[in-house]
């Protein structure tokens, strides 16, 4: 039987490995903490905004999100020109590529990193080009920009670094931009900016403005706790910005998302109180590991990484034996996001019983 003919080369595009949920349990209460999702419901303002914004799903979205983008500028102090919007920072990841990459050209990115790159990459016909981390799981910036050739067209730095938590710091960033081709576009991928709270911390709104080439991504996903609503934004020059809004889906970002997310805005404050409660715990879980003899790195984000290497799919079967799923990246390590406090504290006991059991 002959089939449609595909694209040779999507048969070795890299699947997105999404956090699995845990398995039900009759014994216990099983927590999914593989997706570094907030814990906690949206406020009330929020649902009651969800709730009102639910009642039009019959009609289109606005297709500028004009109230969201509008409310944007506002919080962050940046030209509404400059703003694009996308289902999800990792969507917008995408038409990044899409508007700067194609066949022929480079994609910059340390390694690991967020899985959507070489996804995207390959989906533009365009090369990924991988730098190692340091040992110490940060990126390597010297490497990086030793790898730039005249076909890159964009870089990405995630900062902090997912999965492993590590950031570039203010000094760093500003040393690497300043080196950088002004023709070739960094992307400064800050999806859990909020939980940053070390010193030297960057914060790509108060850079963008000095780098024409420099493209700010900011979610609504992790600390504001909207994951499944897919809505996130970048920031960038006003030339770039526009390129970005031809290559979003049209009405992609949805009245309910849009709404959620202004009312998550005007409710900031709030919602940076229970940041606060997790970076606590994130201290308290990083803590627990490093006395317990792990080599664990200190972690800006919303979520611990243990570099198991061959031992990372036993860990996280222990964890499954304990009613809860981390995300393993086989031969290399295993996230885990920072949760509720019962299941923080399983996390902590199921690293001690295995630090016993396998030295």
């Amino acid at each position: 039987m002959t089939l449609p003919r595909l694209r040779p080369d999507i048969g070795s595009l890299p699947a997105y490995k999404a956090g699995q949920r845990p398995a039900e349990r009759d014994d216990l209460v099983s927590y999914k903490i593989s997706s570094n999702e907030n814990p906690y419901p949206p406020l009330p303002s929020v649902l009651a905004a969800i709730n009102r914004a639910a009642q039009d799903t019959h009609r289109y979205p606005d297709p500028f999100s004009r109230r969201l983008v509008s409310a944007i500028a506002a919080r962050f102090d940046v030209p509404e020109e400059s703003i694009a919007l996308g289902t999800g920072s990792v969507a917008v990841c995408g038409q990044i590529i899409a508007a700067a990459a194609g066949p022929g050209d480079e994609v910059l990115y340390a390694w690991r990193s967020f899985e959507a790159y070489p996804i995207w990459t390959q989906i533009s016909g365009a090369t990924s080009v991988q730098v190692p981390l340091l040992p110490d799981e940060r990126h390597d910036l010297e490497a990086m920009l030793a790898a730039i050739t005249d076909r890159t067209r964009v870089i990405f730095v995630c900062n902090p670094n997912n999965p492993t938590g590590q950031v570039v710091t203010t000094t760093e960033l500003i040393g690497f931009l300043d080196r950088v081709p002004p023709d070739v576009i960094v992307v400064l991928d800050e999806a859990y900016r909020e939980f940053m709270v070390g010193e030297d911390m960057p914060d790509g709104m108060q850079l963008f403005r000095g780098y024409p080439n420099l493209v700010v991504l900011r979610t609504f996903s992790k600390a504001y706790g909207l994951a499944a609503l897919r809505i996130g934004f970048a920031v960038a020059h006003e030339t770039v910005a526009e390129a970005l809004r031809k290559t979003a889906t049209p009405f992609g970002v949805s009245t309910i998302a849009e709404e959620a997310a202004i009312a998550s805005l005007e409710a900031e404050a709030e919602l940076l109180e229970r940041v606060r409660a997790l970076v606590d715990e994130r201290q308290r879980v990083w803590a627990a590991l490093r006395d317990q003899g792990w080599p664990v790195h200190r972690t800006e984000a919303n979520f611990v990484w243990l570099r198991l290497n061959q031992e990372s799919l036993a860990f996280t079967a222990a964890c499954e034996m304990a009613g809860i799923t981390v995300r393993p990246f086989a031969g290399e390590g295993v996230r885990i996001t920072i949760a509720e406090t019962e299941a923080n504290d399983r996390v902590i006991a199921v690293a001690a019983g295995f630090l016993q059991q396998h030295g």
